[in-house]
C-alpha cells in the first residue's frame, strides 16, 4: 500500500475527519498532546433506569379451558390445536381444540358408576316395597285376631270368672300386638324413606358427574367470548401456550383478547435500582420493531416484593409503564426498551463520568487551563451512566481531561474553600509519656548490659 499516492491520502484525511466530527458530537476534542478533553457543559440534567420490557394490553379478555373443569376431575388438559397468534376472531369463533382422550376414560368410569348406583336404587326400592307389604298383611293378620279375640271375650260372659278374665288377657294381647304392628309399620315406612333418600343421592350425585364430564367434553371446543385478536397465553415460566401445551384446571387461561386502545410495558428493575423508580415517574419507550419510534409512558405500578425471573442471578421488581396515547401499531409482545425518568436537575453543570478521579478520598479533576494542567477538587451531585454534575469546582465550558496525564501522581490538590473531603477527622489517641519517677538515670543506663555485644558470638 503507497501512501504517497493520491487516493490513499484521500482516504486517510476522509477518516480523520470522520474521528475528528465524532469527538465534536460526543463534546470530548483532543489536544495536541493527543489528550481527550471533555467540555463542562450547562443544561438539565437527568438520571434514568433503563430496562428492557414487553407490551401488553392493560384491559384484555381471557379465553379460558372450560371452568367447570374441576367438577369433571379434568385437573390438566392438552391443547390439541389452536389458531395462529394475531389471528382476528369473531365472538363464537372455534380458537382451539383441547384433547377429549383425557376425559373419555373418566366418562367411562363415571357411566359405569351411575349403573350401579341406579341398579343399588331399583333393589332398594324393591326391598322397601316388599317389606311394607309384609308389615301391611301383619297388620291385617292382627287386626282379624283381634277381632276374633274381642267375639270370644263376649261369649265367655256366661262362663265361670276364670274363663272370662283368659278371654279378657286374651283380647288385651290381640290389641296391643296390633297397635305394636302399626308402629312397626310406621317405623319401616321411614326406614324405607331414608334408605331411598340414601341411595337416591347417590345416583343424582353420580348422574351429576356423567352431566358434568359430558358438558365439560363439549366445551372443549373453546370459543372467542368477543371480537378481537388472539394473543397466546403464557405459562409461569414465561413461554406462550401453544399446541401441546397442558393447561390446568388452576390457570385455565389459553389466550387474551386484548383491548390495544390502552397499552403497557412490563419491564424488571433490578434490587439495586428499584429504589429510585416510584408510581408517576416519566419514561421514554423505545420499541426494537421500530427503534425511530419513540413513545411516552408514565410508571403505575412498582411491586413490592421481589421474584426470580428465569435466566436472571438476582431478584428483580416488576414495573408497570402505562404508554400516553393511542398507537394503532402497537401488538402485545413486542419488546420495548424503557427508559425511566428518576431524576431532573435543571441548569446543571456537569461533565463526562470519565473526566472524575479522586486522590485520597478527594473527587478531583485535570482541568486543562491553557498550557498547565491544574488537578482541581470539584464537588459532586447526582450521576447517571454517562455523566455527573458538577456543584463546585468547575464552570460551564472548563475543558477537563478523560485521563489523568502521566505526572498526575506530582501535581497539588487545588483545594475548595471549606472543603473537608478526604480529612480524617477521627481523634488520634495520645502518645503515651514516662512518669518521671519511671525515667532511669545516665548511671542505670551505664550499669545495664551491653546486649548487643552480648548477643554476639565469641
Amino acid at each position: 500500500m503507497d501512501w504517497r499516492k493520491p487516493g490513499w491520502r484521500f482516504i486517510a484525511g476522509a477518516a480523520l475527519v470522520v474521528i475528528f466530527g465524532g469527538w465534536l458530537l460526543s463534546g470530548e476534542t483532543a489536544t495536541a498532546d493527543g489528550e481527550l478533553v471533555a467540555t463542562v457543559e450547562r443544561g438539565d440534567f437527568e438520571v434514568t433506569v433503563t430496562t428492557s420490557g414487553e407490551l401488553r394490553a392493560q384491559n384484555f379478555v381471557e379465553i379460558t379451558a372450560p371452568p367447570d373443569a374441576r367438577l369433571a376431575e379434568a385437573f390438566q388438559m392438552k391443547i390439541l390445536s389452536i389458531v395462529p397468534e394475531g389471528t382476528t376472531v369473531k365472538a363464537g369463533d372455534i380458537v382451539a381444540e383441547l384433547d377429549r382422550s383425557t376425559l373419555a376414560p373418566k366418562l367411562q368410569e363415571f357411566t359405569l358408576a351411575l349403573q350401579k348406583a341406579e341398579a343399588v336404587y331399583e333393589q332398594a326400592m324393591l326391598d322397601s316395597t316388599l317389606n311394607l307389604s309384609t308389615a301391611r298383611e301383619d297388620i291385617r293378620s292382627k287386626e282379624l285376631a283381634l277381632e276374633e279375640k274381642r267375639l270370644a271375650k263376649d261369649q265367655a260372659r256366661y262362663e265361670a270368672p276364670t274363663i272370662q278374665r283368659q278371654a279378657e288377657i286374651d283380647l288385651e294381647r290381640a290389641d296391643r300386638a296390633l297397635k305394636q304392628a302399626r308402629l312397626d309399620y310406621e317405623t319401616k315406612t321411614d326406614q324405607a324413606k331414608a334408605k331411598m333418600r340414601e341411595v337416591g343421592a347417590d345416583v343424582e350425585r353420580q348422574r351429576n358427574k356423567v352431566a358434568a364430564v359430558q358438558s365439560v367434553m363439549g366445551q372443549f371446543s373453546i370459543r372467542a367470548p368477543s371480537d378481537g385478536m388472539v394473543i397466546y397465553a403464557k405459562e409461569w415460566n414465561g413461554k406462550k401456550r401453544t399446541a401441546g401445551s397442558q393447561v390446568s384446571a388452576w390457570d385455565p387461561a389459553v389466550a387474551t383478547l386484548p383491548d390495544l386502545s390502552r397499552m403497557e410495558s412490563i419491564t424488571y428493575v433490578n434490587e439495586i435500582d428499584v429504589r429510585k423508580v416510584a408510581v408517576g415517574q416519566e419514561a421514554t419507550i423505545t420499541l426494537d420493531a421500530d427503534p425511530s419510534k419513540q413513545l411516552t409512558g408514565k410508571v403505575t405500578a412498582v411491586a413490592n416484593m421481589g421474584e426470580q425471573r428465569p435466566n436472571a442471578d438476582a431478584k428483580v421488581f416488576e414495573v408497570q409503564i402505562a404508554v400516553t396515547g393511542i398507537d394503532t401499531t402497537l401488538r402485545p409482545g413486542m419488546t420495548t426498551g424503557n427508559a425511566v425518568t428518576t431524576m431532573r436537575v435543571p441548569d446543571a453543570l456537569y461533565v463526562s463520568l470519565e473526566a472524575l478521579d479522586s486522590d485520597n478520598g478527594i473527587p478531583v479533576v485535570y482541568h486543562r487551563d491553557g498550557g498547565r494542567v491544574v488537578k482541581q477538587e470539584v464537588e459532586t451531585g447526582a450521576t447517571n451512566d454517562d455523566q455527573v454534575v458538577i456543584l463546585r469546582g468547575l464552570e460551564e465550558g472548563d475543558r477537563v481531561l478523560l485521563a489523568p496525564p502521566s505526572d498526575a501522581a506530582s501535581l497539588k490538590v487545588e483545594r475548595l474553600p471549606g472543603s473537608t473531603a478526604g480529612t480524617d477527622t477521627m481523634p488520634q489517641p495520645p502518645v503515651p509519656t514516662a512518669a518521671p519517677e519511671d525515667v532511669p538515670s545516665s548511671d542505670t543506663l551505664r550499669a545495664l548490659p551491653d546486649t548487643a555485644a552480648a548477643a554476639t558470638p565469641g
